[in-house]
């Protein structure tokens, strides 16, 4: 059977049953250990305010250039989103999840199809489970969209769900507007490349868990996507990047995005903005619950650094191939780590 997904049971309804052990296939007993100390002396992921670069401020401009290149990721603050549409889809999220069972399984993973409740990229038998449940589904183009996911979801929640994906769409071109802008790259250059991209939508469900050191909710990885930009639900920390060799957890701010760049994105800006690593951890008190929108290049596109990116001095340290040759290596790589980015990363460098 290698290879066909595997039907993942619902975490939350097992943390229901208020176990004290953790079953075995969640184990997972090679991870770095769950920092979850005090993290004022560790560095503060940077904070980018989207109202200053609309004002065309330099500095803010700068700001974002840094983040993307050392960091990788940065909350974003003032960026438009309609505040009460943003609360709505939270309440929303958290009623959709709490769906009775018979009312999710509507909506479960087949064997054939990854959207819908379950769990991502679970391919074997044997192998492990994190420790979370999600809700998976394409957004754009609107021809992605699975006919019985979106329009069987309850109102309002459906119509909310709608409204910001669209919202989120037109928020990541403009960011990617800016990022062309701070790279310095012919106008358009990239930018084309999103016109008609596609989005997908992931909502992370992290039960409590009686020993959260012993499982993960999400195993580290590299975003394969260009743009991610994060909606922390329940304001539960639990999201943490790896810098400089260190867990570092990200301190969730009210009413802001986290943003990050994608192994894509890493890959169009030829290795000037970075995808770092991330995980998601688990606690043993409270769920906490996220929505990640993902955004990608349009369909058909040749994926490789942007033209005017490569130059003598800055030569191509990616190969650039069709787009869904792309997808589908890193779709079978599995979301570990960021091993795949570096089957297309051009060796060029002089061995020492």
């Amino acid at each position: 059977m290698g290879g066909t997904p595997v039907l993942a049971p619902s975490v939350q309804e097992l943390a229901k049953q208020g176990i004290t052990e953790v079953p075995e296939q969640y184990l997972q007993p090679n991870q770095d250990p769950i920092l979850v100390s005090n993290t004022t002396s560790l560095p503060q992921l940077p904070i980018i305010d989207f109202d200053k670069l609309l004002c065309e401020d330099v500095t803010e401009l700068e700001k974002l250039h840094h983040a993307s290149k050392e960091w990788g990721f940065f909350q974003l603050i003032n960026h438009g989103v309609n505040s009460s549409l943003i609360e709505n889809v939270k309440i929303g999220v958290e009623e959709f999840f709490n769906l009775p069972m018979e009312e999710k399984k509507k909506f479960w993973q087949t064997r054939e199809e990854l959207q819908g409740f379950g769990q991502v990229y679970v391919a074997l038998e044997e192998e492990k489970l994190r420790w979370g449940d999600m809700f998976f589904v394409k957004t754009f183009p609107l021809d992605m969209r699975h006919p019985n996911l979106i329009p069987c979801i309850p109102q309002p929640f459906r119509d909310e769900l709608d409204s910001y994906s669209l919202q989120l769409k037109k928020l990541c071109f403009k960011i990617i507007e800016f990022m062309t802008k701070a790279l310095k790259t012919k106008p358009n250059e990239l930018l084309n490349l999103f016109e008609n991209g596609d989005q997908s939508i992931r909502i992370n469900y992290y039960p409590p868990c009686p020993k959260p050191e012993q499982v993960i909710g999400l195993n580290s990885h590299s975003d394969g996507t260009a743009l991610t930009i994060l909606l922390q639900v329940n304001e539960i920390q639990g999201l943490q990047i790896r810098k400089d060799g260190n867990w570092i957890p990200i301190n969730p701010i009210s009413d802001a995005f986290v943003v990050n760049v994608g192994d894509m994105f890493e890959i169009m800006s030829n290795g000037i903005y970075r995808s770092i690593e991330h995980r998601a951890t688990v606690n043993s008190e409270k769920e906490r619950i996220s929505v990640a929108a993902f955004h990608n290049p349009q369909a058909g596109i040749n994926l490789g650094p942007a033209p005017t990116l490569v130059t003598p001095q800055t030569p191509a340290l990616f190969k650039t191939i069709p787009l869904q040759d792309y997808v589908d290596g890193y779709l079978s790589s599995k979301i570990k780590g960021k091993s795949y980015l570096d089957f297309v990363r051009i060796q060029n460098e002089i061995q020492e």
